[in-house]
């Protein structure tokens, strides 16, 4: 019997789909911009991907580098940094596949919100793709209750910076992007609703 848990970690869903798909493949560069302990990451490390990551956690970080010294000991422990997302040191369009899982929602406002999609953006090569997992206010609009702009508490007692469809269409037409997929939006019930945003740099 296969361990999924051992191959596949407690790895997202919707990016696992993606992978199912080929969008992120052995031999690609991967970069997980607030990797956290590396949860989406062990597929990739068994697998020959060749992974990067950030948090700006730097026990986060030192989890992850065992991790990696585990199941990828070619990797450079270099590759996984304690860093915001917003000022990331790798250089510019390195990265074929770019994840941004549960990050983005943690932004203060909306100049936050615009440095840390773009510091992650700048990583990625053109032709490469960004899946973005972030909460939003799709389903739960008359759920949700505002504090200040795009910052709102949720049902289930967090608040974060919630975007909705138009902004997401309007930041993947200015980031020069495609949809590789339709928006799609999970809603648990009375809690939250997160949204999987996936594109491809085309500029």
């Amino acid at each position: 019997m296969v361990d999924l848990e051992a191959q596949f970690g407690f790895i997202d869903v919707y990016l696992f789909d993606q992978l199912l798909r080929g969008r992120f493949a052995p031999g690609m560069r991967i970069l997980d911009a607030g990797c956290g302990t590396g949860r989406n990451l062990i597929y990739m490390l068994r697998s020959g991907f060749e992974v990067f990551g950030t948090d700006v956690d730097p026990q986060a970080i030192e989890a992850v580098r065992t991790l990696a010294a585990t199941l990828a000991p070619q990797l450079p422990a270099a590759n996984f940094r304690s860093e915001a997302v917003e000022a990331m040191s790798f250089p510019p369009a390195f990265a074929d596949g770019v994840i941004s899982n549960a990050v983005l929602h943690f932004a203060r406002d909306d100049a936050h919100f615009n440095a840390m999609l773009r510091g992650t953006w700048r990583m990625l090569k053109s032709g490469g793709v960004f899946f973005c997992r972030l909460a939003s206010s799709i389903g739960m609009e008359a759920q949700v209750r505002p504090v200040a702009g795009r910052r709102y508490l949720l049902p289930d007692g967090s608040e974060r910076y919630l975007v909705d469809a138009p902004l997401l269409v309007e930041l993947t037409r200015g980031l020069g992007a495609t949809l590789v997929d339709p928006l799609k939006t999970t809603v648990v019930q009375d809690q939250r609703a997160m949204t999987t945003w996936v594109v491809r740099k085309v500029a």
